[in-house]
């Protein structure tokens, strides 16, 4: 019972902080991918529509540290459209547990907007609603993630627990279904990353958001023996 107790206090601190903070109402899609008792829980919506689960089976699933990719078959359709946000009010993060091996997507869709492991950059390739990326943080970086776009000119990219401004205008909101551990609906770029949180939605501080995902993740990973 005192698992279940910290497990439900964990999310639901994750939940009131965020919205103490005002990043909440900003968040239209996620799942906590670590915690639950099985994969089905794991892919149960905490806000927005359940995701659709292509490949994943059960010993893909590890409570204390999320969903594992392998790279090949495995993703997440978020049943997120792309331009279901603004062309200039867009986010998505991610919490990684362990890095991917290759060039490949964490979240993503099209070519336009992402998250990427990037080999020839030796890099986190970061994109928002332009098909030109900028790069930030190690090629390894674990933890959170996230991109937001508040405006034409630049979007916000933050890793290992430094937000950058990355130049780049917004040109064009994709209406493609954005995807965890792929990116063009699951037709390249699939990741072997494991991953215990995802958030699609409008654009808001991602040094907030950061904040609340890490303390959550933590608090997951010393309830669960």
């Amino acid at each position: 019972m005192s698992q279940v107790k910290d497990l439900v206090d964990a999310i639901d601190a994750f939940i009131t902080g965020s919205k103490a903070d005002g990043t909440w109402s900003a968040i239209k899609a996620s799942c906590i991918m670590a915690g639950w008792n099985n994969l089905n829980g794991a892919i149960q919506p905490l806000v927005g529509t359940a995701p659709t689960n292509f490949n994943f089976v059960s010993g893909d699933y590890n409570r204390k540290t999320g969903l594992v990719g392998d790279g090949s078959t495995k993703y997440l359709d978020s049943n997120r459209a792309g331009n279901a946000e603004a062309l200039n009010n867009q986010h998505m993060s991610v919490y990684v547990d362990t890095a991917s091996t290759a060039t490949n997507a964490y979240i993503g869709l099209g070519g336009d907007t992402g998250i990427y492991r990037n080999t020839a950059l030796n890099a986190i390739d970061v994109r928002s609603r332009n098909s030109i990326g900028g790069s930030t943080g190690s090629i390894n970086s674990i933890g959170f993630i996230g991109i937001s776009r508040g405006n034409a000119s630049n979007f916000d990219a933050r890793t290992s627990g430094n937000t950058v401004i990355i130049n780049i205008v917004s040109n064009f909101a994709n209406p493609q279904n954005t995807t965890v551990f792929a990116r063009q609906s699951g037709t390249s770029l699939l990741a072997d990353a494991r991953i215990a949180f995802y958030s699609i939605g409008e654009a808001l501080d991602l040094a907030l958001l950061d904040a609340r995902v890490s303390a959550l993740i933590t608090a997951i990973d010393g309830a669960i023996p």
